[in-house]
């Protein structure tokens, strides 16, 4: 799952990003409204957790353009502001959640974890293709009962293809859902954790899952 940070405490973005990469997420971050709404704009994220006063555009105008625009997008506020008049215009302006700085790594994860449970569309923890599975609340995958290590890269790759079973994904399309914005369109990258990937799930099974469609991309099932 991919999660946007809009805040222009330089402070907390170093602690947030690496302690929600190392929970499994992909993390972009800026610290300008201008740029964090357009980022929005352009790109899907499963969460973005957004400062309340930032240079350009604040959080509160962040959230009414997105909304108004009919982006879904889970929203939650980091405020210094505690009282009930700053909570409720934030609700009011199309946020889902708020809370006030500081705060515990782990309250936050709960608030996190809380708001992705809230279905846009009711999405499964389970996904299931023949005979793999991939939990995605315990983060393991299984086929046949044996359970498959994978890196965080090659789970959230194998999970982006799984929700997509059937449909051809181009680079480009891999490289948005499964990269953050400091990925390298260039390299090859993809093709070497498809590689990885196919070794992993395909090695002592009949059924092959993962396949190349030249000049088009890659697609499980």
């Amino acid at each position: 799952m991919k999660i946007i940070i809009i805040d222009d405490d330089v402070g907390i973005v170093k602690f947030l990003k690496p302690s929600l990469q190392e929970e499994g997420f992909l993390v972009d971050s800026t610290g300008e409204g201008e740029k964090g709404l357009f980022l929005c704009q352009t790109n899907n994220y499963d969460l973005m957790i957004l400062d309340l006063n930032l240079p350009g555009k604040d959080g509160d105008q962040i959230c009414q353009e997105l909304r108004k625009e009919g982006k879904t997008i889970p929203i939650l506020i980091l405020t210094v502001n505690s009282d009930v008049e700053t909570k409720v215009r934030l609700l009011n302006s199309g946020a889902d959640d708020y809370l006030t700085k500081p705060f515990s790594f782990d309250e936050l994860m709960a608030r996190i974890k809380a708001l992705l449970r809230r279905p846009q569309e009711i999405k499964s923890e389970i996904l299931n293709i023949a005979d793999l599975m991939l939990d995605r609340g315990s983060q393991k995958v299984m086929r046949r009962k044996k359970e498959i290590y994978l890196t965080l890269k090659e789970f959230a790759l194998l999970e982006y293809l799984m929700q997509n079973v059937g449909k051809v994904l181009s680079r480009g399309e891999i490289l948005e859902h499964v990269w953050d914005m400091e990925g390298d369109a260039f390299s090859n990258a993809i093709e070497t954790h498809i590689h990885n990937l196919r070794h992993k799930i395909n090695k002592g099974f009949p059924l092959k899952l993962i396949d190349t469609v030249p000049c088009r991309g890659y697609k499980i099932g």
